[in-house]
């Protein structure tokens, strides 16, 4: 159904993420797999944290909402940032811990970052909608991201996206700036520490967060923050597996293998 060069069709088309022939089978397969061991994975975390009462503590609760979010990928980004900071209280001011990481606190940080995250996807999701799609409804994608559905749009959308920009600087950048600054604060401590033994269990904890949250923010930032005329297609499925599928599946791993 056309009127001019515009479609008014509901429906888009998704190319999906393989296009390379005899391998379509396989790394389907691997896919799949991946994403079975990321639901496996967070929903045996969120049971186990919420069964075992000695796993109820700051660190472990903020654990649980990040295993329930990477299941639903939602807000993920604000929650790191909000770790980073039990892990600074934690080796940075030990003895006010309970007061500063306290319960009421702990469900304050969760709750802003679900709403805060939520709000800003509803409010892309709801101007996604009023935008006038051009005749093709093939989405050069997996899901329905939206740098991929700028492509379809058959107006002028630099105002959009340098909206897109701003608010992936403050969703993205904002949070990853704490955690470095966070981090920073534990390095000075740690290298302050007489105790070598005390140097490695600190480095240890804080490691493996560094690591899941540097590998999730460098993706999406160059997915959000970069002008439309430089996104490639395939670039953005090859990062969007990174930061939707690697991501969820490695965080039960390295915070369950690396903890008794």
């Amino acid at each position: 159904m056309e009127m001019g060069n515009h479609s008014w069709g509901t429906d888009f088309i998704l190319v999906g993420l393989f296009q390379y022939g005899q391998m379509d089978a396989l790394l389907f397969t691997v896919i799949t797999i991946l994403f079975a061991v990321a639901l496996i994975g967070n929903i045996t975390l969120v049971l186990l944290i919420r069964l075992d009462r000695r796993l109820h503590t700051p660190m472990y609760f903020l654990l649980s909402q990040l295993s329930i979010i990477d299941i639903m990928y939602i807000s993920t980004t604000l929650l790191l940032g909000f770790m980073s900071y039990d892990r600074y209280i934690a080796i940075c001011q030990p003895l006010h811990y309970p007061v500063l990481m306290s319960r009421k606190i702990c469900c304050s940080m969760v709750s802003c970052a679900w709403s805060s995250s939520s709000i800003n996807a509803l409010v892309h999701t709801l101007y996604a909608f009023q935008l006038p799609f051009c005749g093709s409804r093939i989405v050069n994608h997996f899901f329905c991201e939206v740098p991929s559905l700028l492509p379809l749009v058959c107006e002028d959308t630099s105002q959009y996206e340098h909206t897109i920009l701003m608010s992936g600087l403050v969703i993205l950048m904002l949070p990853f700036l704490a955690i470095l600054a966070s981090y920073a604060c534990v390095l000075v401590v740690v290298f302050q520490m007489h105790s070598g033994k005390g140097q490695s269990r600190a480095l240890s904890t804080c490691s493996s967060h560094l690591t899941v949250a540097s590998m999730f923010y460098v993706t999406t930032l160059s997915t959000y923050t970069q002008p439309h005329s430089l996104h490639s297609p395939s670039r953005d499925k090859v990062l969007a597996v990174l930061y939707s599928v690697v991501t969820p599946v490695l965080n039960p791993f390295i915070y369950s293998l690396r903890n008794n």
